[in-house]
């Protein structure tokens, strides 16, 4: 079969089954041939470690993870592209195309059934309005893969490895710190994909932990804080947390000084561990 990444190729595959991109689907397929190969080495897949896909697309990035691990499973949400899927697959023994909806699956179930052994990964090149929600589901719910390698628009890759105490921090920044570790490891360009989307993508990486590594006490409470805190980043976290928690401003103050934060501190500026600590200054 010609290349994926070529695009005569590609038109030529996709005429042959009738299929017409949809943009309500994101739909973006790979056309740099340097991009997935990479994806695939830096997500860690080889002989013993298991692959998630997310919208495998026509297959370009599935055809390099099958190379490398012990096997994919690759999740499409338009079934219009199994049969696609089905021609560019061919002669992978090691690869599970499952038409479906990521954001509705049983992800802990889909890993105990299609990795026995626990070794997994999730590499995908996400469709960018459903990046956030299928992050967080993989880190909330602890499905047991050791690490997230997606590829997202590239201001969206920026917030969700912001450092906390930095402007571009946002509560999906705290979130993915409190679960995993986030590096970007390269940019990929708007003319690396067919159709050309109207933004620059990254690569990035998200290393789960074991344990979050700080002393919270109260899971669902630090979450609501930090959601309350970046609602309304522009108030003093007093003022935030106030409104945003229902409790009455001098029991904010006093949590504040508790934590040892400075009254007129905003969300941005916090650390990880001052997030921790306000948490558990926080009545219960």
């Amino acid at each position: 079969m010609d290349s994926l990444t070529d695009i005569s190729a590609i038109r030529e595959i996709l005429n042959r089954h009738g299929f017409r991109f949809s943009k309500s689907l994101g739909q973006n397929f790979l056309i740099n041939p340097a991009v997935c190969p990479r994806m695939a080495r830096e997500c860690g897949a080889d002989g013993e470690t298991g692959v998630i896909e997310v919208g495998p697309g026509i297959g370009v990035l599935t055809r390099e993870l099958a190379l490398r691990a012990k096997k994919v499973v690759a999740v499409e949400l338009d079934r219009r592209l199994l049969p696609v899927l089905s021609e560019t697959l061919d002669g992978f023994g090691n690869v599970s195309v499952i038409g479906g909806d990521i954001l509705k699956i049983d992800l802990n179930e889909l890993v105990a059934r299609e990795f026995p052994d626990g070794k997994a990964v999730l590499c995908a090149n996400l469709p960018y309005y459903i990046t956030s929600p299928v992050i967080m589901r993989f880190l909330e719910e602890h499905v047991p893969v050791s690490s997230l390698t997606v590829m997202v628009q590239k201001e969206a890759a920026r917030r969700i490895c912001a450092q906390p105490g930095n402007r571009e921090c946002g509560a999906v920044s705290v979130a993915v710190r409190y679960y995993a570790e986030p590096e970007i490891l390269f940019e990929v360009s708007r003319g690396s994909f067919l159709p050309a989307p109207k933004v620059d993508s990254t690569v990035i990486r998200l290393a789960l932990r074991r344990e979050s590594g700080r002393e919270i006490e109260d899971e669902a409470r630090f979450f609501a804080l930090v959601k309350a805190a970046f609602a309304q980043r522009r108030k003093t976290l007093q003022n935030a947390v106030s409104s945003g928690l229902g409790i009455p401003k001098a029991e904010a103050a006093r949590a504040l000084s508790r934590a040892g934060i400075e009254q007129n501190a905003r969300a941005e500026q916090l650390t990880m561990e001052q997030f921790a600590a306000l948490s558990n200054s926080l009545p219960e």
